[in-house]
């Protein structure tokens, strides 16, 4: 292709430039050679020329074009083709999002599931070498997605996360415990648990605290994000008429617990009170956990040199053997 082509030792097309003085110079031998004579009329002799007289000067052109061939084989034209080979120490990252009725609050847009799934998304993308995985829990818990590098499943599962599938309520132990259980064999060089939630842990047999020393154990660290505007929200809720109402609800997120469970497996815990908010704590989460990523190039040529050397031996033995033999009998 001619977006790979180029010339290993390019300095030798400067001779290029040596072939219109050659064609100048063997414009002007010829004229010394055959002078012009002027004549009253060409009567006598305008038949008289044949078609090898005719040809013989332009049996040069073929030398030039040899020259031309040989300088730019000297030049040594290649393809170039390279290849990026990329080593990634991925970090295996598990996704613990809440799913709970409330996370239905219109205090973000669409509300808080529908944007803690969009950001979630945009984090996913963003990080093509790392495997990850997703956990949902309300009153229970369950793996969504086990930790993986197919970007297409984990977006399809992600987009399939809703809230009412599972008993409700916030069962933020279980969820940890799940999420913990799926790294625990992970020989990543690093194991990270982003946990999402709007609430106060109210359900599931496993304490909050005992799953995260469970994170602690397997070297497991605990990014922790509380979701939900300061004061109050709009909660759907169901009318007499079993319709959906929005009223506004204190906000109640257990922050304490989210500080503690991040500081004992030395992560970090997040407050977001909106969509910019939001995604602004995944920015920097993807900050704070950086890949490694090596990539090395490696150039594989093809020499074309020896197509355009073998077309200026063509060139040359063609000019001998018309020269020998059907210009010969000129002089």
């Amino acid at each position: 292709m001619l977006n790979n082509f180029e010339f290993s030792h390019w300095w030798f097309l400067f001779l290029l430039a040596l072939i219109p003085l050659l064609l100048l110079w063997k414009w002007l031998k010829y004229r010394h050679q055959y002078p012009e004579l002027k004549m009253s009329t060409l009567e006598a002799v305008q038949n008289t020329r044949s078609l090898k007289s005719f040809l013989r000067p332009y049996l040069f052109l073929l030398k030039i074009a040899a020259m031309i061939l040989l300088t730019i084989a000297l030049a040594r034209p290649r393809n170039n083709f390279d290849e990026q080979k990329i080593t990634a120490e991925g970090i295996d990252i598990v996704l613990v999002m809440d799913v709970s009725g409330s996370m239905l609050a219109r205090d973000f847009e669409p509300d808080r599931l529908g944007a803690s799934k969009n950001v979630a998304a945009e984090f996913i993308e963003a990080r093509p070498h790392d495997r990850i995985g997703i956990v949902v829990f309300a009153g229970e818990s369950f793996t969504q997605c086990p930790v993986t590098t197919d970007k297409n499943v984990l977006e399809t599962l992600l987009s399939e996360i809703k809230s009412g599938v599972i008993d409700d309520g916030t069962a933020i132990g279980m969820g940890l415990a799940t999420a913990v259980n799926r790294l625990k064999e992970s020989k990543a060089k690093s194991k990270v648990v982003i946990l999402l939630t709007d609430g106060v842990n109210n359900k599931g047999f496993i304490d909050p605290i005992t799953a995260a020393e469970a994170a602690k154990e397997y070297k497991v660290k605990v990014y922790t994000i509380g979701v939900g505007t300061h004061g109050t929200a709009p909660y759907p809720q169901r009318n007499i008429f079993g319709k959906t109402v929005y009223q506004n609800v204190e906000v109640q997120i257990d922050e304490k617990l989210l500080e503690q469970i991040a500081d004992m497996t030395n992560g970090e815990y997040f407050r977001a009170t909106n969509n910019n908010s939001l995604r602004s704590i995944y920015d920097k989460i993807d900050v704070l956990e950086k890949t490694k990523i090596d990539q090395t190039t490696i150039s594989r040529y093809t020499e074309q040199f020896y197509i355009f050397a073998f077309l200026a031996a063509l060139m040359l033995v063609l000019e001998m053997l018309l020269r020998n033999t059907f210009f010969r009998s000129i002089t």
